[in-house]
Parts: structure tokens; C-alpha cells; sequence
């Protein structure tokens, strides 16, 4: 009597890894990320220098102003993100990339309530005298040094 062959066959080579495929490299999102940034750098320039565009108004940084100034810090730290993890292809960011981008979101935070301190009732002036002191302007510039630290941890970087 003949032996019965199984009803299964093996394949072998259904059990080799193969690496998943990679995601052409998304150039509508690095674009975007870009424009927003060059978008929110000129919107922050007329906010934090409206000379330039000659809309000056007075000597003083006031409430508008800022407002303004924290729309453009915020297009920039968007547009920048959004082009930074544009390198980062597949969506497999490290540990390091996914702590970039919540050091630049709270980089963000600290500029925006330092800024709008005397408008929430923090600061030394009132609230109908809100302008830009010396106080909320080095608060500025720990905000806009914390979001440059978060954009070089997400930075793609090669070991070897």
C-alpha cells in the first residue's frame, strides 16, 4: 500500500522576513511644513518689527502686537514640525523624535504665557496697559530657545 500524502503543502519561504516596503517621501508634507514656517516667520517679523513693513504704531509692544508676534511663533512651530517628521519616513519616529515634538509644543506654551502675562493678570501693568516688558520678553526667548532644542532632538541623525 502506497502512504497518503498530506493534504498540506509547506512553503518555506512564507516564513522569511522581508522588510515592509518604504512610503515614497511625502513631499506635500514637507512643502506644507515649510510654507507654514516662511508664512508664520513673516507674519512673527510684522509683529515683532512692523517698521520693517512700515506699520508702525507707537513705541511700544502692545497687546495686538503680541497676539500677532504668538500667531507667527505658532506657524512656525507647526510648519517646522510638520517638516522635520516629514524625514521621518513610515511613521517609526525614536523616542528621542516623539520628545522633540512635545519639547517644542511646551516651548510654545512657556512663549505664550509669558507673553500674554499682564493680559491673565500676572504681569506689572493692568489689563488695559498690556505691553511686552523686559519679563515677558526673556520668557520669549526660553520659549523660542526650548522649541530650537525640541527641533534638534527631532533632528534624523545617522549612528554608526
Amino acid at each position: 500500500m502506497e502512504p497518503e500524502k498530506p493534504d498540506i503543502e509547506i512553503n518555506l519561504l512564507d516564513n522569511v522576513y522581508t522588510e515592509p516596503a518604504q512610503e515614497p517621501f511625502p513631499k506635500f508634507r514637507a512643502r506644507l511644513g515649510l510654507t507654514l514656517l516662511m508664512l508664520g516667520f513673516i507674519i512673527f517679523l510684522i509683529g515683532a518689527k512692523p517698521e520693517i513693513f512700515d506699520l508702525d504704531r507707537g513705541t511700544a509692544i502692545g497687546f495686538l502686537q503680541i497676539i500677532v508676534m504668538l500667531i507667527g511663533l505658532g506657524l512656525v512651530t507647526w510648519g517646522g514640525s510638520l517638516a522635520i517628521v516629514a524625514f521621518w519616513r513610515n511613521g517609526e519616529r525614536s523616542l528621542l523624535a516623539d520628545f522633540g515634538t512635545r519639547t517644542c509644543a511646551t516651548g510654545f506654551v512657556i512663549c505664550f504665557f509669558t507673553a500674554l502675562a499682564d493680559a491673565f493678570g500676572f504681569g506689572t501693568n493692568p489689563l488695559p496697559n498690556v505691553f511686552l516688558g523686559n519679563l515677558q520678553t526673556n520668557g520669549l526667548l526660553i520659549g523660542m530657545g526650548i522649541i530650537g532644542i525640541g527641533f534638534l532632538m527631532m533632528l534624523r541623525y545617522k549612528r554608526e
